[in-house]
């Protein structure tokens, strides 16, 4: 299992962490663990004090990375795993049209489609981003018992977001064409 990043730096699991409390805590552990500080140190000691310099550095870009942070979540409560992606009909439905239409500007280019397109996953988009919120905004104060509920709605959200990123990419191919 990966390293808690949260008990490494003595915040609670959170998807909106304290972004003050995270930065300074990044920063005094890297002073703390900076190589420099332990040239005279044992080989062994060396070695320890990079591995920790190594983990402060991938723990702050992860946990500093909304969409990394949240992956990270979900994957240390194993939700992310192969097989588990699976998805609701109603939101498939909508993004194989989506996806219909931007193969058919394959073929025929159209910025009037473009733009609808563009819209049409934007609203999506935003849709999402309004209905996951209060989820992401109260997660840390949830009973132990409830989070598993919670942490399921935002892996269905993760997962759309994602459908939609890939439209979002392939949107932006078609405006470079024109």
């Amino acid at each position: 299992m990966s390293p808690d990043y949260f008990e490494f730096y003595g915040l609670p699991e959170s998807f909106q962490p304290d972004a003050p409390a995270l930065k300074s805590r990044y920063y005094a552990l890297s002073r703390e663990y900076h190589p420099d500080f332990h040239a005279t140190a044992s080989p062994e000691r060396q070695q320890e004090i990079l591995q920790l310099a190594t983990l402060n550095t991938n723990a702050y870009r992860t946990l500093s990375n909304p969409d990394q942070r949240m992956a990270y979540i979900l994957s240390r409560h194993g939700l992310l795993e192969e097989g588990k992606q699976e998805m609701p009909a109603d939101f498939l439905m909508e993004v194989m049209d989506l996806n219909e239409q931007l193969m058919e500007l394959e073929f025929e280019p159209d910025p009037t489609i473009v733009q609808r397109v563009e819209q049409e996953t934007q609203a999506l988009t935003e849709t999402l981003d309004a209905g996951i919120a209060p989820v992401l905004a109260g997660y840390e104060g949830l009973p132990a018992d409830v989070r598993p509920q919670a942490l399921e709605q935002i892996r269905t959200y993760y997962l759309k977001k994602r459908y939609l990123l890939r439209i979002h990419e392939s949107l932006a191919k078609f405006a470079t064409r024109s």
